[in-house]
């Protein structure tokens, strides 16, 4: 093996401008084509539970993708993997802008995924490597930044796009963005490897890989196949045994795809289960409220974008503060603080009605926001600042792939619910007496959104206790 090389002093704002360029536009995809999902649905004709894999899928592919960093990385240095990464995703974001069907934009969203999947864990792993601790913090607030700021723009841009022109444009607009990243990420970012891999673990990959996709299969397709049928309860089967034995394996063989050595660290092991419950979180608002006004309300999607905006942007501007506060304050303040706010800016978007204001949604999705952005770089940082430089591949490899498959599960686990409770409500209006089928829909997908929301709170309000375990951190430097 290689002896490790030292890293090399980097100029850190053009450092964090070429990560941040393109770690923006990873996260931009993602935000965009949730507003979109109902004018696609409309365009193509789809329902919305194959519709929804253009974001499913989309989040898998990263989320399988994920676990393979820390090897790439390691065999040919993070900074070649960000660069063919940033290449790769403008390619297919060219190829999901020429999509003719449904099942096409999904195949393409799914390559696009697969590239932005490297694009997250390759730059959070740069920060850690190539930076002085006491750099770090301010920085993780500026890479959670670029994944708030294309949330915050996301919506109304998509919105201003879908209105002047047509939803395609959502991905062309990739093109421009992708070769600044590339240029500037060539420019700025030093080679630079701490040991190369000796083998890659096939077996590793093959396991994860399985047991996420039986997984999100079975929980997309229950509601429409049966939970009990045997093809849904097969998956599920098979996606836990393949998640077991991907476990076995990474800790029982020499060289593995992820080291979950690292999850022996108390510290981040909590903090990444707190970024996983953020996550849930943080789709639930992004995935329901564009439903509830477009479907329920017959709002634009520029409209749309334009209520959300408030809310997204305040997440985005206080990310810089919550990275100065982190030294002063600590974890726990943080995160405690707004991980209460996420529960009670989600219990309030449960209490819906047909009447509903804008300017109601409007407040709690910024009560809500403002609670991840405190709660995000936080996790984030606190989880990896007590993890070696040379495990520090691994660490954020894990964390961003956690995320994401959560992400994935989350959205197909909110479908299937929204599809669930929805249905119910519709059947209680009948019993009552209602027969009129556009205020049934109407009532009864309201209702959906409601329970769904609730479900939502409960899932936020676990990470309170977590959060008040998380103390400050007492380390000498890297």
């Amino acid at each position: 093996m290689q002896p490790p090389e030292e890293p090399r002093v980097v100029r850190f704002w053009p450092f964090m401008f070429a990560l941040f360029v393109g770690s923006f536009m990873s996260v931009l995809s993602s935000s965009t084509i949730t507003l979109a999902i109902p004018e696609l649905q409309r365009y193509f004709g789809a329902e919305l539970s194959l519709l929804q894999w253009t974001l499913t899928g989309f989040m898998l592919a990263m989320g399988t993708c994920a676990p393979l960093t820390g090897y790439l990385g390691g065999r040919f240095s993070f900074k070649a993997l960000y660069v063919a990464s940033l290449v790769g995703f403008t390619l297919a974001s060219v190829l999901c802008g020429l999509a003719w069907d449904t099942h096409s934009l999904v195949a393409f969203r799914f390559v696009q995924g697969a590239f932005s999947g490297a694009i997250m864990p390759a730059t959070m792993t740069l920060i850690y490597q190539l930076l002085p601790r006491e750099r770090q913090a301010l920085a993780a607030s500026l890479w959670s930044l670029a994944a708030s700021l294309a949330p915050a723009f996301g919506p109304t841009f998509a919105g201003w796009l879908i209105t002047l022109a047509d939803w395609r444009w959502l991905f062309f607009i990739n093109v421009p963005l992708g070769l600044v990243a590339v240029a500037l990420a060539a420019r700025t970012i030093p080679s630079y490897r701490l040991q190369v891999p000796q083998a890659f673990d096939l077996p590793g990959l093959l396991t994860v890989i399985t047991g996420t996709l039986s997984l999100l299969i079975a929980l997309s397709q229950g509601r429409d196949w049966g939970w009990t049928n045997v093809s849904t309860v097969s998956l599920f089967v098979l996606g836990a045994l393949s998640l077991l034995a991907f476990v076995v394996r990474e800790l029982r063989t020499r060289h593995p795809l992820l080291d979950l050595r690292v999850l022996a660290n108390r510290r981040y092991l909590v903090t990444l289960i707190i970024s996983c419950i953020i996550t849930i979180s943080l789709y639930s608002g992004a995935f329901l409220v564009p439903v509830f006004l477009q479907t329920i309300q017959g709002v634009t999607p520029l409209e749309t974008g334009l209520v959300l905006l408030p809310a997204s942007l305040a997440m985005a501007l206080l990310m810089p503060a919550v990275g100065r506060m982190y030294t002063p304050l600590g974890p726990r303040a943080l995160m405690t603080t707004g991980v209460l706010m996420i529960a009670g800016g989600t219990y309030a978007l449960s209490r819906l009605t047909l009447e509903t204001s804008q300017t109601y949604l409007l407040a709690w999705m910024l009560v809500r926001n403002v609670g991840i952005s405190l709660a995000v770089m936080p996790a984030s940082n606190a989880g990896m600042e007590e993890i070696s430089r040379e495990l520090t591949g691994h660490a954020s490899s894990i964390s961003n792939w956690l995320r994401n498959v959560f992400g994935a599960f989350s959205i197909a686990i909110f479908t299937a619910l929204l599809s669930l409770f929805s249905a119910r409500e519709a059947e209680t209006l009948a019993r009552q007496g209602m027969t009129e089928r556009g205020p049934i829909e109407a009532l009864s997908l309201v209702a959906g959104i409601n329970d769904v929301y609730l479900v939502a709170t409960i899932v936020a309000l676990v990470a309170v206790p977590l959060s008040l375990g998380v103390r400050k951190a007492n380390l000498p430097a890297k």
